[in-house]
């Protein structure tokens, strides 16, 4: 993991057009889930693309804590060698997330259904993330799980609790929470129903189908029933959309860009951010359509082309939620006024992503106003100065972008955290053309 006391900056700088091909690392949600249910599968499950961050490698550590012996025969592939559904041991210690929010809600579902103690902990980042939208329901199941103050980790899950299915309507929509209860209903009796008020991201009720457990799905409901079991199987991960989005946005804001990605994941509810750039005016075709693993996966082709701002459709934000922050910088640089609304939740994501945002391109010279589910940006001219990324991977990796088009040089302050989803980014971009390098940070 990242020492939190050594701080990491960037120095990134108006660049040339982007140009090439570029596979961006596996996606982070399939990493996880894969490896959590070849972990509770029958049999020996091959994971290709396996994303090498932080975040997933805790996972697979903890796993590992578990009893689950996971190979690594090269890297990106992992070898997990299942356990069944009951094989888990107790570790007798903390399990460390670190910084994977959906490392821990996943396994406090995983977990509430062992008949052994377990603690989860995290980093500092991750201590700080309410986690009663997933604890709550878990206890009304039957699980016996106590946090800190304010539903704060760390999560101390008692074992041997008998769990029950429930019919669950969430309040706020949320992949992490439905998947954690869905996960807790593999030990669940009877049925477990987890209906949400839009549809959310469905990589877990895809994830369960390809090992074989019986899931009925729709838009906006999942329902499953215990006492099947999973069956080994080989996952091929595509490439993060979350990742890809950033260049797709360079792409869009750089004049003279071509650049195309590669396998790129196509779930429909993880591309919103494609919709709201073309109706911004955004160059971007689909090309190889194929599928992975029951995922859908395309190669994308992205040109320059002038941006326009737009009222962002608020049926779009569930979709795109971890791709605002790219959104802000393509809004920074459209002709005229952005309007996002409803993407409250980026309040409580790794770090206030509303907040960190507004405040780093106003320091560019960016009109932006904040509001409380959003922001109303006015494009223009972005000139050069200093941002503070927060610790927060996808703030940093944003304004990388947004040096790009930049009058002069840009400090992005405090980005090792960008390892927890995007190892190796500044190699990755500067091949694509993107000006990013590290600083000195007793600058």
């Amino acid at each position: 993991m990242n020492d939190p006391s050594v701080r990491e900056d960037w120095l990134a700088t108006p660049g040339a057009a982007l140009a090439g091909e570029v596979r961006v690392p596996g996606d982070k949600s399939v990493s996880h889930r894969a490896v959590m249910l070849g972990a509770l599968a029958e049999g020996s499950t091959r994971v290709r693309g396996f994303l090498e961050g932080e975040d997933t490698r805790a996972t697979a550590r903890v796993f590992e804590q578990l009893g689950v012996h996971i190979d690594t025969p090269s890297p990106s592939e992992r070898v997990v060698q299942g356990v069944g559904l009951h094989g888990l041991r107790g570790a007798g210690y903390a399990l460390d997330c670190g910084n994977a929010g959906t490392g821990m809600r996943l396994l406090a579902g995983v977990l509430a259904g062992q008949g052994f103690d377990s603690v989860l902990v995290g980093d500092a980042s991750l201590s700080s993330r309410p986690m009663r939208r997933v604890t709550d329901p878990l206890i009304a199941m039957g699980a016996d799980i106590q946090a800190d103050p304010g539903g704060l980790p760390p999560l101390r899950i008692g074992g041997g609790r008998t769990l029950h299915g429930i019919d669950y309507a969430l309040p706020v929509a949320s992949a992490q929470v439905k998947s954690a209860l869905l996960l807790a209903g593999l030990y669940a009796r009877g049925e477990t129903v987890v209906r949400e008020p839009h549809p959310t991201r469905d990589y877990t009720e895809r994830m369960l189908a390809a090992f074989g457990w019986p899931v009925d799905s729709a838009p906006g409901i999942a329902r499953l029933h215990g006492g099947h079991c999973l069956r080994a199987t080989e996952i091929e991960v595509p490439a993060d959309f979350s990742s890809a989005a950033f260049f797709l946005v360079a792409a869009c804001i750089v004049p003279g860009s071509e650049l195309l990605l590669e396998a790129v994941g196509m779930n429909p509810r993880r591309t919103g951010l494609l919709h709201a750039l073309r109706a911004m005016g955004a160059d971007i075709g689909e090309e190889n359509l194929r599928e992975h693993g029951g995922e859908p996966v395309a190669d994308l082709r992205v040109r320059y082309a002038p941006l326009q701002g737009i009222e962002l459709p608020a049926a779009l934000v569930p979709d795109m939620i971890d791709e605002v922050p790219a959104l802000f910088v393509a809004a920074a640089c459209a002709r005229g006024r952005t309007v996002i609304r409803g993407a409250a939740e980026l309040r409580v994501k790794e770090s206030d992503r509303i907040a960190g945002m507004a405040a780093g391109l106003r320091a560019l010279g960016v009109a932006i106003e904040e509001t409380p589910d959003g922001a109303v940006i006015d494009g223009g001219r972005i000139k050069g100065g200093e941002v503070d990324s927060r610790g927060d991977h996808r703030i940093a990796m944003s304004f990388a972008v947004a040096a790009q088009v930049a009058s002069g040089a840009v400090r992005v302050r405090d980005v090792a955290n960008v390892a927890t989803s995007f190892p190796g980014f500044v190699p990755v971009a500067t091949a694509a053309g993107l000006a990013v390098a590290a600083a000195d940070t007793n600058a």
